[in-house]
């Protein structure tokens, strides 16, 4: 089982989660737009949680990407790229969820390799 440190992007993607899920109280927003945002945030601020809480839980910084993914795509799906403030909400949090999952599967892999390597 690895064990590590907190590491600052595992609370930068909580963060990120939880504007996500506050972000339709102050930008105008639809029905679906709102939805999006809350359902995705709540994902991403459990995983972060499990992140933070259970950092050996391997497949967790992939998950962590995807929802970058699914944030930053979830304009043009969902069909709120009209309303400008949230679909910039869901590119910016997309992107900074992407990077967060990709620096945090680099750390892991990294440990594996050096651990493999001793």
């Amino acid at each position: 089982m690895m064990k590590r440190g907190i590491h600052p992007q595992d609370l930068i993607a909580l963060i990120a989660g939880i504007y996500a899920i506050l972000s339709p109280l102050w930008t105008t927003s639809t029905g679906r737009a709102t939805t999006t945002m809350i359902v995705l945030g709540a994902i991403t601020v459990i995983l972060s949680l499990a992140e933070l809480f259970r950092p050996d839980m391997m497949p967790m910084e992939g998950l962590m990407a995807l929802m970058g993914v699914l944030f930053f795509i979830s304009p043009w799906v969902m069909g709120f790229s009209d309303l400008r403030g949230m679909a910039w909400t869901g590119w910016v949090v997309g992107v900074v969820t992407f990077i967060v999952g990709a620096a945090d599967l680099q750390v892991t892999r990294s440990h594996h390799r050096a651990v493999a390597t001793h």
